[in-house]
């Protein structure tokens, strides 16, 4: 098998693997169903673009994480971006365990969408299981600042549940 051929088929096994971060986070950042789908592929396209410079230092899902909040936030700052104002239907987040649970599951979704675009991709990575050093690592931001700025957004959090 030549070498182009083993390498893409590495990194669609490793999409397929890892299509979950993708679909989470473009989720967080999108309301519209073409949007989301349009992210998605320029998702895919960048992280392969960007494969053969991937040098297995971190793993690949915490690459993958880095590309997908990247391409999104360089998609939203493009000017001629569509704003959609549908509301985004609960059957295309991942699955939430039913009754009460998926209430507050939507809930703390649509609270964290709420969030500032960085604050986001934080709680994001944080709820994901990503230590602070790979939060750092990802964000180009300190552990400390990752620390710090992970207290403040689930005060923020809390303080949206709390009742008035």
């Amino acid at each position: 098998m030549p070498m182009r051929d083993r390498l893409e088929k590495v990194f669609i096994d490793e999409i397929s693997r890892n299509q979950g971060i993708i679909k989470r986070l473009v989720n967080l950042y999108s309301d519209n169903e073409e949007e989301k789908k349009d992210l998605y592929q320029e998702i895919v396209l960048q992280a392969w673009k960007a494969y053969p410079r991937f040098r297995g230092d971190s793993q690949f899902s915490t690459w993958l994480y880095k590309v997908t909040l990247n391409t999104i936030l360089t998609a939203r700052r493009k000017p001629d971006r569509t704003v959609y104002p549908e509301e985004m239907p609960d059957s295309l987040m991942a699955s939430s365990p039913p009754g009460i649970e998926a209430e507050r599951s939507r809930a703390l979704r649509q609270a964290i969408r709420t969030l500032p675009e960085i604050d986001r991709a934080i709680i994001s990575l944080h709820l994901d299981g990503y230590g602070n050093a790979e939060i750092s690592a990802i964000m180009g931001i300190s552990p400390n600042h990752v620390g710090v700025k992970l207290h403040r957004i689930k005060q923020q959090l809390t303080n949206l549940f709390q009742p008035r």
